[in-house]
């Protein structure tokens, strides 16, 4: 246990004091080892009801290069997301070597996000003017559903802050990659 957390009585500095301790499973307990996940689980978009559909996405460079933050990366990335409009693209920040952004679908029933991660990838490495970096991105990709409103608040300002947290500008605004292509708007 770390000192800092030995000094708060075994939680974190960014645990509040007033937080109940977590729960853990019989599995989360358990001794036996369990294999560690080489690629990331992808879901079927879940409809329930008139629930809106919003997906966190996370997209990385092939080796984590530092290619995309810059204004003619940003503007291919941009095109691709307007041209690939089976999906729309809500908030999004772009980094040097990944891409968070928020998305919902734009058809009924819903098109599968592989095939729009595949479409607008493809977009942008067919424009990509530095034929030597590619291929551009990483095979895979990260994506979770939100479930509420309040995932995608806490979600965006973990986003929004990732440049500072790297170190890149002292206030998120500062950060020229970012913004909002559509309003994604959580009804239940």
């Amino acid at each position: 246990m770390k000192a800092e957390q030995r000094a708060n009585g075994g939680r974190s500095s960014a645990t509040p004091r007033d937080a109940r301790p977590r729960r853990t499973s019989a599995l989360q307990q358990s001794s036996i080892p369990r294999p560690e996940r080489r690629k990331p689980a992808h879901f079927p978009t879940v409809e329930a009801e008139f629930r809106s559909i919003i997906i966190f996405l996370t997209v990385c460079v092939d080796r984590r290069r530092p290619l995309l933050a810059n204004e003619q990366a940003a503007g291919l990335i941009i095109t691709a997301w307007q041209a690939a409009n089976f999906w729309r693209v809500g908030r999004y920040v772009i980094m040097p070597d990944h891409i968070h952004l928020f998305c919902a679908p734009n058809t009924f029933p819903p098109q599968p996000l592989k095939n729009w991660i595949s479409f607008w990838r493809n977009h942008v490495t067919r424009a990509w003017s530095h034929r030597n970096q590619i291929p551009i991105w990483q095979r895979d990709y990260w994506d979770r559903q939100l479930r509420r409103d309040e995932s995608y608040a806490q979600k965006w300002e973990y986003v929004v802050n990732n440049p500072v947290r790297h170190g890149y500008v002292a206030h998120a605004e500062d950060w020229s990659f970012q913004g909002e292509l559509n309003i994604l708007r959580w009804h239940d």
